[in-house]
């Protein structure tokens, strides 16, 4: 079926910007990518999944708006040993990262990758998969065009976190990044993102977690207040193991996080999970497709998002069960709390069931702040600013508490507060 004329010269338009880097083993993969993306054609407002979120400013082909930084914030997770891996408005940059060496891990870059590589079968195979039944056109044009990004072998436990920091230093800087990372069986990594990139980014992550395996990201999207960003996560998951990710949301004009994760392997754990707070000119959208297509399987999505002045949460979540996917536990929880009239949430949950021995729940809510609560707080001699700000943080635990590591559930709070006390100032 051809395209509507309007996004067929749209998606023409975008795609004459870019140039597709050549040759490589990626060079298939990528031409792939790109026919599909002129299929799909590029997101428009009349697009189901996009109905809520205006996807006009990430697919223009002119350069994105000025984007400055937000004030002299210290980068969070600065206090954890890790492996820094520093890109600089989506170029790696060598002097900043440190030696990409680690036991049981090895590490290189998509832009100079050997010819025979590991990724060969992985780049764009996850990201095919995942746009079914959902097309998600970002992503195959992240998989055409993408110019950097880390692919990860683990084959052990990694001793530390890898860190991932994304510097935004050219105001007009418009990048696209692509990682995969393969995780052997009954090997773990824990794996941290943080920056505000670029004034434009969009990102696109692919993981193969293998049977035993162990996955844990956690990622914090800030300080820029006037980024733009699409981002997505595909993974596939085997037996008896375990991925949880984790997004802290602060600041930006227009944020979009994609996770499709697909079970095929009994006994697995998938969460996902996000904490937004937006003030003013903010619009943050989690958009996640979870299927089960294996016994005995547990997932999770738990989303809060305090929005305030005007700012705009979406949460579009489903669970498919297939059929003989029996003994599958999902759980769905959408939530925002509006600080003022002026805000708004946006919800779409979804369950899609073919088994019968299943237990699937979802929930969305919105309201204000707690009377009562901060009733008792404010005459324990607590001024309404302080307590409303924990009351926020309390509204905000049980996304947060889905990180593992007590240590990152404390950088994850301390930005939070952080945040909260900037605006109440």
């Amino acid at each position: 079926m051809a395209l509507p004329q309007i996004k067929q010269d749209a998606t023409d338009a975008r795609l004459a910007a870019l140039d597709m880097p050549q040759g490589g083993w990626a060079q298939a993969a990528r031409e792939d990518a790109l026919a599909r993306v002129q299929a799909m054609g590029l997101p428009s407002g009349r697009d189901e999944y996009w109905k809520y979120t205006r996807p006009d400013t990430l697919v223009q082909p002119e350069a994105p708006s000025a984007a400055l930084l937000e004030g002299d914030e210290e980068p969070i997770f600065g206090a954890v040993d890790r492996l820094k891996i520093v890109f600089v408005d989506g170029v790696f940059s060598a002097e900043d990262s440190d030696e990409l060496a680690m036991d049981h891990v090895t590490i290189d870059r998509l832009a100079d990758a050997p010819d025979i590589h590991w990724a060969k079968d992985l780049y764009g195979v996850l990201e095919t998969r995942g746009q079914t039944p959902v097309q998600r056109p970002l992503a195959a044009l992240n998989s055409a065009f993408a110019t950097d990004g880390v692919l990860i072998h683990v084959t052990g436990k990694a001793p530390k976190p890898i860190s991932l920091i994304y510097r935004h230093e050219s105001e007009t800087s418009d990048a696209i990044l692509h990682h995969v990372v393969k995780i052997d069986a009954g090997a773990e990594l824990t794996l941290l993102e943080n920056g505000p990139a670029a004034a434009r980014f969009n990102k696109c992550m692919e993981v193969e977690i293998a049977d035993g395996g162990t996955f844990q990201h956690v990622r914090a999207q800030g300080r820029d207040h006037e980024r733009r960003a699409a981002t997505a996560i595909f993974t596939r998951l085997g037996e008896e193991l375990v991925f949880k990710s984790f997004t802290l949301t602060a600041n930006g004009v227009l944020t979009r996080n994609e996770c499709v994760i697909e079970l095929t392997g009994d006994n697995a754990t998938a969460h996902v999970a996000g904490a937004c707070v937006g003030d003013g000119d903010f619009h943050h959208d989690d958009t996640v497709f979870i299927t089960h297509d294996a016994l005995n399987c547990e997932s999770r999505q738990v989303f809060k998002k305090v929005l305030r002045n005007g700012a705009t949460g979406v949460f579009q979540g489903k669970i498919l069960v297939k059929e003989g996917a029996q003994k599958t536990d999902g759980y769905q929880i959408s939530q925002s709390l509006l600080l003022d009239e002026d805000s708004q949430f946006l919800a779409k949950p979804e369950l899609e069931i073919y088994a019968d021995d299943v237990a699937c729940s979802h929930g969305s809510t919105s309201g204000a702040i707690d009377e009562e609560g901060l009733f008792y707080l404010r005459s324990r001699g607590i001024e309404e600013g302080p307590a409303t700000d924990l009351l926020t943080i309390a509204f905000l635990a049980e996304a947060v508490m889905e990180i593992e590591d007590e240590g990152l559930q404390d950088e994850i709070n301390g930005r939070v507060e952080a945040w909260l006390a900037r605006r109440r100032g």
